[in-house]
């Protein structure tokens, strides 16, 4: 097991690299470096780690486990880490309140009934929750979230429906098989959609969440504003 020194050294070293990949491709996008933003995906590391990677500046945090989120928010606040945290993963009805709790933003919001127990949970602590819907982009059926086609109608029902909740954009992943030709397509539809949405509704959807350590070029090339890395970042631990 590498010492603390060696932990605080790595992951300040991956996290200046992953940092350096992103203005690369912002810079051959086009784009300002500060567009987008990383969010440290906590899930394979511990707390300590978790703490190392926010004392080295990483203060967005991703976490896809309920339970997780819940602990690493406990522990770091107990240690002094200002931290924002963000619930990545499928999350069910009966772990919405303790998540509202914790979380500044829900990212992967499947359901109108999730996006209901979400609206009661937030009411009941006076809370207005920050999602993004998330969008199977890809069609692969092991993965969660809306439908493309349904996505314009929930957005239309937003304000109305559940006001406790606040919508900032789309998150989506690529499909599994196809390379970076399908991630890039997958990335460029769900831009797309997002853009039709916004046109139809008039609503503002100003986050795209795409983009994971391997491929999150391809999706910064396509718009994404939230990139979500996870092992390069802990490479080497």
């Amino acid at each position: 097991m590498p010492s603390a020194d060696e932990v605080r050294a790595l992951v300040g070293k991956n996290l200046a690299h992953v940092q350096e990949r992103i203005a690369q491709a912002c810079h051959a996008a086009g784009r300002a470096p500060e567009t987008v933003r990383l969010i440290g995906v906590s899930k394979y590391v511990g707390p300590d780690e978790t703490a190392e990677l926010v004392a080295a500046g990483c203060c967005d945090l991703g976490e896809s486990r309920p339970q997780q989120l819940w602990d690493k928010a406990e522990t770091l606040t107990e240690r002094g880490c200002q931290v924002r945290w963000r619930m990545i993963g499928h999350l069910q009805r009966n772990k919405v309140a303790r998540t509202v709790h914790y979380a500044d933003a829900i990212d992967s919001v499947d359901s109108r009934r999730l996006l209901a127990a979400i609206d009661a949970a937030a009411q009941a602590i006076g809370k207005q929750q920050q999602v993004l819907l998330e969008v199977n982009i890809s069609g692969d059926q092991e993965k969660h979230g809306f439908l493309p086609g349904e996505v314009g109608q929930v957005v239309s029902e937003m304000a109305t429906t559940w006001p406790n909740v606040v919508l900032r954009g789309l998150m989506g992943m690529a499909s599994l098989v196809g390379g970076e030709a399908a991630a890039r397509q997958n990335f460029a539809d769900l831009r797309q959609l997002r853009e039709q949405i916004v046109s139809q509704t008039g609503v503002e959807l100003p986050e795209l969440s795409m983009g994971m350590s391997g491929d999150f070029e391809a999706a910064i090339a396509e718009g994404s504003t939230l990139v979500r890395i996870g092992s390069a970042l802990w490479a080497g631990l």
